[in-house]
């Protein structure tokens, strides 16, 4: 060859530049078409994420909330202050007790002094 430029190597040239420039073109469109479906995929994700926590958020609050009443039926339940609420109850009940007794005996005592009186009130003179 004496350095001069045919027409083969000139349409050799443009066939590689023609087949570089679709498939970078092609290629284009197909990596645009990936990050498409990445972003979606994330979005997915994200959206599945979001979802988990709030469960956990809920989940974690209600194990707060079991935790809570948990605590609060072993404090009502437990044994030192069922044995103190059921001696108040048994305070109670004996006062009850009394006052019937009472209440009772005050309507014996005014059912006697009612059968005492005749009834008949004499008149008083007043002068």
């Amino acid at each position: 060859m004496d350095g001069s430029v045919d027409i083969k190597l000139l349409l050799s040239l443009a066939a590689m530049l023609v087949s570089v420039v679709s498939a970078s073109v092609i290629v284009k469109q197909k990596l645009a078409a990936v990050i498409e479906r990445l972003d979606a995929l994330q979005k997915d994700y994200e959206s599945r994420l979001r979802k988990l926590d709030q469960r956990t958020d809920h989940q974690e609050n209600m194990i707060d909330l079991n935790q809570a009443k948990t605590a609060i039926l072993s404090d009502i339940l437990a044994p030192s202050r069922l044995e103190k609420t059921h001696r108040e109850v048994e305070r109670i009940i004996g006062s009850v007790t009394a006052v019937a007794e009472k209440a009772e005996s005050n309507q014996r005592r005014i059912l006697k002094i009612e059968a005492m009186h005749n009834g008949s009130h004499p008149s008083v003179n007043s002068k």
